[in-house]
Protein backbone atom coordinates (compact mmCIF):
# COMPACT_ATOMS: atom_id res chain seq x y z
CA UNK A 1 0.00 0.00 0.00
CA UNK A 2 1.18 3.28 -0.94
CA UNK A 3 -0.34 6.78 0.66
CA UNK A 4 0.16 10.26 -0.68
CA UNK A 5 -1.34 13.35 0.03
CA UNK A 6 -1.88 15.51 -2.89
CA UNK A 7 -2.06 19.65 -2.70
CA UNK A 8 -3.03 20.20 -6.51
CA UNK A 9 -4.07 18.65 -9.87
CA UNK A 10 -0.98 18.61 -11.24
CA UNK A 11 0.61 16.70 -7.86
CA UNK A 12 -2.25 14.62 -8.82
CA UNK A 13 -1.27 13.59 -12.20
CA UNK A 14 2.18 13.71 -11.22
CA UNK A 15 1.23 10.42 -8.97
CA UNK A 16 -0.67 8.77 -11.80
CA UNK A 17 2.19 9.59 -13.93
CA UNK A 18 4.78 7.75 -11.46
CA UNK A 19 2.06 4.66 -11.63
CA UNK A 20 1.63 4.51 -15.15
CA UNK A 21 5.51 4.43 -15.73
CA UNK A 22 5.94 0.93 -14.48
CA UNK A 23 2.66 -0.60 -15.24
CA UNK A 24 2.63 -3.60 -17.02
CA UNK A 25 1.05 -4.69 -20.23
CA UNK A 26 -3.10 -5.96 -18.91
CA UNK A 27 -3.03 -4.26 -15.36
CA UNK A 28 -6.19 -2.98 -14.75
CA UNK A 29 -6.52 0.24 -12.73
CA UNK A 30 -9.96 0.91 -10.19
CA UNK A 31 -10.12 4.24 -9.35
CA UNK A 32 -12.51 5.26 -6.81
CA UNK A 33 -13.80 8.72 -5.00
CA UNK A 34 -16.72 10.86 -5.32
CA UNK A 35 -17.29 13.36 -8.18
CA UNK A 36 -14.79 15.72 -8.91
CA UNK A 37 -11.86 13.89 -6.92
CA UNK A 38 -9.56 14.08 -9.22
CA UNK A 39 -9.45 10.40 -11.32
CA UNK A 40 -9.30 11.79 -14.83
CA UNK A 41 -6.57 14.06 -13.42
CA UNK A 42 -5.02 10.69 -12.16
CA UNK A 43 -5.47 9.21 -15.09
CA UNK A 44 -4.07 12.14 -17.37
CA UNK A 45 -0.75 11.85 -15.26
CA UNK A 46 -1.54 7.54 -16.39
CA UNK A 47 -1.68 8.64 -19.48
CA UNK A 48 1.77 10.56 -19.64
CA UNK A 49 3.22 7.74 -17.96
CA UNK A 50 2.61 5.53 -20.72
CA UNK A 51 4.26 8.30 -23.11
CA UNK A 52 0.60 9.18 -23.74
CA UNK A 53 -0.29 12.52 -24.86
CA UNK A 54 -1.53 13.68 -21.06
CA UNK A 55 -3.87 16.89 -23.17
CA UNK A 56 -6.19 14.22 -24.78
CA UNK A 57 -7.40 13.05 -21.67
CA UNK A 58 -11.12 13.77 -20.63
CA UNK A 59 -13.89 12.40 -18.39
CA UNK A 60 -15.18 9.40 -20.19
CA UNK A 61 -18.68 10.34 -18.60
CA UNK A 62 -20.44 10.33 -21.87
CA UNK A 63 -18.56 8.18 -24.15
CA UNK A 64 -18.10 5.24 -21.48
CA UNK A 65 -14.98 4.27 -22.87
CA UNK A 66 -11.67 6.07 -24.42
CA UNK A 67 -9.03 5.20 -25.77
CA UNK A 68 -5.19 6.58 -25.44
CA UNK A 69 -1.83 5.34 -27.61
CA UNK A 70 1.21 5.63 -25.75
CA UNK A 71 3.71 2.12 -25.49
CA UNK A 72 0.54 0.48 -24.13
CA UNK A 73 -2.77 1.05 -24.89
CA UNK A 74 -4.93 2.97 -22.01
CA UNK A 75 -8.75 2.15 -21.76
CA UNK A 76 -10.49 4.81 -19.62
CA UNK A 77 -13.80 3.68 -18.93
CA UNK A 78 -16.70 5.78 -16.42
CA UNK A 79 -19.09 2.64 -15.66
CA UNK A 80 -21.06 5.94 -13.67
CA UNK A 81 -24.17 5.97 -16.04
CA UNK A 82 -24.39 2.53 -16.10
CA UNK A 83 -26.35 -0.14 -14.23
CA UNK A 84 -24.26 -3.36 -13.55
CA UNK A 85 -26.53 -5.49 -16.44
CA UNK A 86 -25.22 -2.86 -19.48
CA UNK A 87 -21.62 -3.05 -18.16
CA UNK A 88 -22.24 -6.58 -18.32
CA UNK A 89 -23.17 -5.78 -21.88
CA UNK A 90 -19.84 -4.02 -22.61
CA UNK A 91 -17.57 -7.03 -22.10
CA UNK A 92 -15.02 -5.57 -20.56
CA UNK A 93 -12.98 -8.79 -20.06
CA UNK A 94 -12.33 -8.72 -23.97
CA UNK A 95 -10.45 -5.63 -23.53
CA UNK A 96 -8.32 -7.11 -20.37
CA UNK A 97 -6.37 -8.62 -23.70
CA UNK A 98 -3.97 -6.35 -25.23
CA UNK A 99 -5.16 -3.11 -23.11
CA UNK A 100 -4.14 -1.05 -19.54
CA UNK A 101 -7.54 -0.28 -18.06
CA UNK A 102 -8.61 2.58 -16.07
CA UNK A 103 -11.81 2.09 -14.61
CA UNK A 104 -13.92 5.24 -12.74
CA UNK A 105 -16.95 3.97 -11.04
CA UNK A 106 -15.53 -0.21 -10.93
CA UNK A 107 -18.83 -0.93 -8.48
CA UNK A 108 -20.67 -1.28 -11.42
CA UNK A 109 -18.74 -4.41 -12.63
CA UNK A 110 -19.82 -7.38 -11.05
CA UNK A 111 -17.70 -9.56 -12.15
CA UNK A 112 -14.24 -7.88 -12.42
CA UNK A 113 -10.78 -9.51 -12.18
CA UNK A 114 -9.22 -10.36 -9.21
CA UNK A 115 -5.83 -8.87 -8.91
CA UNK A 116 -6.52 -4.79 -9.60
CA UNK A 117 -4.75 -2.14 -8.45
CA UNK A 118 -7.06 0.23 -6.53
CA UNK A 119 -6.76 3.84 -6.01
CA UNK A 120 -9.02 6.04 -3.50
CA UNK A 121 -8.84 9.65 -3.89
CA UNK A 122 -10.47 10.75 -0.70
CA UNK A 123 -10.92 14.69 -0.42
CA UNK A 124 -9.78 16.42 2.16
CA UNK A 125 -11.02 20.53 1.83
CA UNK A 126 -9.69 23.29 -0.63
CA UNK A 127 -7.24 21.33 -3.16
CA UNK A 128 -6.30 18.47 -0.92
CA UNK A 129 -6.44 14.80 -1.68
CA UNK A 130 -5.34 11.68 0.44
CA UNK A 131 -4.59 9.68 -3.11
CA UNK A 132 -4.70 5.33 -1.65
CA UNK A 133 -3.02 2.84 -3.48
CA UNK A 134 -3.05 -0.71 -2.99
CA UNK A 135 -2.44 -4.00 -5.09
CA UNK A 136 -3.15 -7.38 -5.19
CA UNK A 137 -0.44 -9.95 -4.98
CA UNK A 138 0.36 -10.17 -8.47
CA UNK A 139 0.20 -6.69 -9.49
CA UNK A 140 2.61 -5.85 -6.41
CA UNK A 141 5.55 -4.63 -9.22
CA UNK A 142 3.75 -2.01 -10.16
CA UNK A 143 4.01 -0.08 -6.88
CA UNK A 144 7.30 -1.33 -5.59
Amino acid sequence: MREEISRSEGETEAIGRALGLRLPPRAVVFLHGPLGAGKTAFVRGLAAGIGADPADVSSPTFTIIQEYRGRHVLQHIDLYRLSPTEVDDLLLDDLLDDNLLAIEWPDRWRRPPGNVISVVIQPLGGDERRITITAGRDALAALD
